[in-house]
């Protein structure tokens, strides 16, 4: 089944209209009842002693009712005078007996005296209403008194108050020409709120609109800001409009959306290059070493003792480089998953640092490189994960040791910078290009002057660092000047006393 939509405007124009208009209708439902309640409530206070008057001023009530034909008499002559009043006269069962109207006119022969008698018994509780005999189903406000014949009740004097023919004219003042301009009048200012309101709700719905439909745009552009062709509107965020703060978390949005899916698709183009440059890093030893095992399988023993020590040298260093990258490999997927549990403690950080220094001093020794230990303070004790700040370390010597010609010098220096402690490894080294300082933290980057040795290396080393400091509550900065060296830098917190 077929339904029109309609637009958030539309529908909250036809859903306040419609409740406007019901409320409208209900309040003016409810003041004419309270207005018509109030106007019966008056005309019966005001009259509520009328059949009263009559019954103990006229003779032919006073003593009893006789002459049925002269009370008739007696009635019109009273509608005459009272036109807005009609008067019958009825028996102690409410059957009428006589009446001033005309018989045709005249659609019940009795009334009920309930209310008759709540009346004379308590007339607080006004508007009462009662039996019409000129209407099959409608009442009326009237007044009652009791008609006595001696000590002997014989019946009651009804007095409508209001009758037909009140009622005839007050119909035809209500089609009366200033009633029916007034009622245009009211007509055509409800409708002229009505298109006022609709024009309000537009106005006030238009901006809501227009971010519905940037949201539509950039929904149907996959998420691709550049491409949505969204307009990015100059939403306030200090406005108290809830409409303006929404647009500019909505602008805030998509742009944090399309810088993070400008960074996804730059990661998964790194992954896809790194996967890459692993496959091949990972292929090549693992080549050698199958050539030079399936070598010594095949020839055996044909192979002379110097020859088979040399292939299983050989075998054994492309093992040891397999081993390392598949190490790195993994330390790496470890530290980006984010799931590291650091193990603090408070150390001397001197004795470690001289510790580190004399694992390298044999490779130092061997390019005839100095390797020194130099802090202002040789008591100071820091909080760290020991084994991830040694990784740390032990990853920055390698890199300075081989980027350092013979005759160089590598220092650790120890310092005080604004209340921590700042560890820099200085090398007197080739050094870094200032347009690939920005590059050297990523996986598998190296730089073009990279200096090479025997061994196989992968460029994962400064990355694994950066990723450790960054868990140790730090960062690893650099500073390098081509063919001058360079110096990271990292701080750690002491321990206070």
């Amino acid at each position: 089944m077929w339904r029109p939509r309609l637009c958030f405007y539309q529908r909250l124009s036809v859903s306040l209209v419609t409740v406007f208009f019901g409320v409208i209708t209900l309040f003016a439902v409810a003041s004419s009842y309270l207005q018509e309640s109030v106007t019966r409530e008056g005309e019966q206070r005001l009259h509520l002693d009328l059949a009263h008057h009559l019954v103990h001023d006229n003779p032919l009530l006073k003593t009893g009712v006789y002459d049925y034909d002269a009370l008739k008499n007696l009635f019109h002559t009273l509608m005459l005078l009272g036109p807005s009043f009609e008067f019958y006269f009825v028996d102690t069962q409410g059957r009428i007996l006589t009446k001033s109207a005309e018989t045709a006119e005249v659609l019940r022969k009795q009334i009920d005296l309930k209310p008759v008698l709540e009346l004379l018994e308590d007339s607080s509780s006004l508007p009462l209403y009662g039996t019409d005999p000129k209407s099959q189903n409608r009442d009326k406000i009237f007044s009652a008194a009791p008609v006595y014949n001696g000590d002997k009740l014989q019946g009651y004097l009804y007095v409508i108050i209001g009758g037909a023919q009140y009622d005839s004219i007050v119909d035809s003042l209500k089609k009366n020409k200033g009633i029916q301009q007034f009622a245009m009048v009211i007509v055509a200012g409800t409708l002229f709120l009505f298109f006022a309101l609709m024009l309000l709700f537009r106005v006030f719905t238009l901006p809501l609109k227009r971010l519905s439909d940037d949201m539509d745009l950039f929904r149907n552009s996959g998420f691709n800001l550049a491409s949505s062709g969204v307009s990015l509107l100059p939403w306030r965020d200090d406005s108290r409009n809830e409409v303006q703060r929404l647009g500019h978390s909505f602008n805030e949005m998509l742009k944090h959306i399309d810088l993070q899916w400008e960074q996804i698709k730059s990661t998964d183009a790194q992954r896809r290059t790194l996967l890459a440059d692993l496959s091949h890093d990972l292929r090549t030893p693992l080549a050698n070493l199958q050539g030079y095992v399936e070598t010594l399988a095949i020839k055996g023993e044909s192979l002379g003792a110097q020859e088979r020590k040399t292939f299983i040298a050989i075998s054994l260093k492309n093992l040891h480089n397999l081993k390392r990258l598949i190490d790195q490999i993994f330390e790496l997927a470890y530290l980006e998953s984010g799931h590291i549990n650091l193990k603090k403690e408070n150390f001397l950080l001197t004795e470690l640092l001289h510790d580190i220094a004399a694992k390298f001093k044999i490779k130092a020794t061997e390019k005839n490189i100095s390797l020194t230990v130099q802090a202002e303070q040789i008591n100071t004790y820091v909080s760290a994960d020991i084994e991830k700040l040694e990784r740390v370390l032990t990853n920055l010597l390698e890199n300075a040791i081989r980027h350092t010609p013979k005759n160089g010098t590598i220092k650790i220096n120890v310092s005080t910078v604004q209340d921590n402690i700042q560890i820099s490894v200085v090398d007197s080294g080739v050094g870094i290009a200032n347009e690939e300082l920005a590059y050297i933290f990523n996986a598998r980057y190296q730089a073009s002057n990279t200096e090479r040795d025997a061994n196989s290396h992968v460029g994962l080393g400064l990355a694994i660092s950066q990723k450790l400091v960054d868990v140790l509550g730090s960062s690893l900065t650099v500073e390098s000047e081509l063919g001058c060296g360079t110096t990271f830098s990292f701080s750690l917190s002491p321990v206070k006393n």
